[in-house]
């Protein structure tokens, strides 16, 4: 839902374009001064600002010269009385988007509106597109802008000039793959074979073959020597994804490859020296597996170096609606196609815990994207379990029995503002989302508690 900011001293003009744009689906802010008007320009969720010319203290003009230095590409809409034609053609030559006169006809008023907002779209999209081009390989396409996602961008940016070993553990579904790419694509290996290989997948035998290669004839079925994965990653990354998983034999080879950086194919006499760099990835507790005797210690410390322990999606959930906006624009099949969220399906994504994490997700949107036909994402396009009813509040748990009604209604209404700002990373849109309110009820409750970010 676009966002628009209506700047005017007169009440009535306030509450004419508020019920007129509402009208037409749009979310509307009010404001009768400029200088308040600024504080929520310098909200990223703005999409368009309508303010009148003439006003006390900071005139439009002035405010559309601090708008642009906030953010040049947002529209700004100027209302001017039809003698004051001059001063709106000047305000179009420092950057306004278009004027109305005052009165203003209804038509044309949502018809420049809706010029306004789609122009902005399209340059918002060519910035993304372009942003997505030029760091398709700065962090791996991994997508997240919370307080624990960009501790492990700068993890990524410091680890990625050193050739050191690496250690990604987490929870399944968490992205550590993305990582390990984006640790290489930083490199300066960057331009040499990032080669993958699960170790939990396959055989001790097979997983033997994979990794060191075999000469023909060394076992069954070896028709042709094959070359392993050390040996097509020379001079590369090699990543060994659920390393936790290798079989203590294997264990003892890999070791000593990191040790040497030689070894030879299965069945074969010939050494051979690789130069290759190690990151590995776990969903299991190694140190633990260490003390149960399940996973060398001389091993784990060679892997360990550096180690990056990716937080669950629960852990980031203000990450959540940058990375369902991703996941729709990978699955939509019209480039050009918008979908949207609804309120209610907002509310149920924020609030569930998520435990296959990002992989889950993504796999919930594709679903809803495919399956969706009306542009909308509604709570009916989810799995059930994710809008389940909750049970009851156990209200005598934590409320005393004296407890004064109004006082206590408004110290929980206050912690839930609260906590949704903190998920949210201190998005309004996207607290107000969570809780199931709108965007300007979610602000005036702010103002009402004296909540300030």
């Amino acid at each position: 839902m676009d966002t628009i900011l209506i700047v005017d001293d007169e009440k009535n003009y306030l509450v004419v374009l508020e019920a007129l744009l509402g009208s037409e689906g749009y979310e509307t802010i009010t404001v009768d001064n400029a200088a308040d008007a600024l504080e929520h320009i310098r909200n990223p969720d703005l999409d368009l600002v309508i303010t009148d010319m003439k006003m006390p203290g900071m005139s439009g003009m002035e405010l559309l010269e601090e708008a642009k230095k906030i953010n040049y590409e947002l529209p700004v809409i100027v209302m001017t009385a039809f003698g004051t034609i001059e001063m709106a053609v000047d305000a179009i030559k420092k950057a306004a988007y278009d004027y109305i006169t005052k009165p203003f006809r209804n038509d044309e008023l949502k018809l420049t509106v809706r010029k306004a907002l789609e122009k902005y779209r399209l340059v918002m999209e060519n910035r993304h597109l372009n942003e997505a081009l030029s760091d398709k390989y700065r962090f791996g396409n991994i997508i997240g802008k919370s307080k624990p996602m960009m501790e492990i961008y700068d993890l990524i940016r410091k680890v990625s000039k050193s050739k050191a070993s690496v250690l990604i553990t987490g929870p399944s579904g968490t992205g550590k793959e993305l990582i390990a790419n984006a640790i290489h694509y930083n490199s300066p290996r960057k331009d040499r074979p990032f080669i993958s290989i699960n170790c939990g997948a396959l055989t001790e035998t097979l997983l033997e073959s994979e990794l060191f290669g075999h000469e023909k004839g060394s076992f069954t079925g070896a028709v042709a020597m094959k070359k392993g994965r050390f040996e097509l990653a020379d001079g590369g990354t090699l990543f060994l994804d659920e390393v936790g998983e290798m079989p203590p034999s294997l264990q003892v080879k890999l070791l000593r490859v990191l040790q040497e950086m030689a070894f030879e194919r299965v069945g074969g006499t010939k050494t051979i020296k690789v130069d290759v760099r190690i990151l590995s990835a776990s969903n299991r507790d190694i140190k633990e597996d260490v003390v149960n005797g399940l996973f060398r210690e001389d091993l784990f410390y060679r892997l360990n170096v550096i180690h990056i322990e990716v937080p669950s999606l629960k852990e980031r959930g203000e990450d959540i609606h940058m990375l369902v906006n991703h996941f729709i624009g990978k699955y939509r099949d019209d480039e050009n196609k918008r979908v949207e969220v609804s309120s209610e399906a907002w509310k149920a994504l924020y609030n569930y815990n998520w435990p296959g994490n990002i992989r889950e997700l993504e796999n919930i949107i594709e679903r809803a994207v495919v399956l969706n036909s009306t542009g909308v994402i509604g709570i009916e396009d989810l799995p059930e379990y994710l809008s389940e009813k909750k049970t009851d509040l156990d209200v005598d748990s934590f409320i005393p029995e004296n407890a004064p009604l109004q006082q206590t209604l408004e110290q929980i209404e206050k912690k839930i503002i609260l906590r949704a700002l903190k998920k949210c990373g201190n998005v309004q849109s996207h607290a107000a989302e969570m809780i199931g309110i709108t965007k300007s009820l979610f602000q005036h409750k702010m103002r009402k508690y004296n909540i300030a970010i």
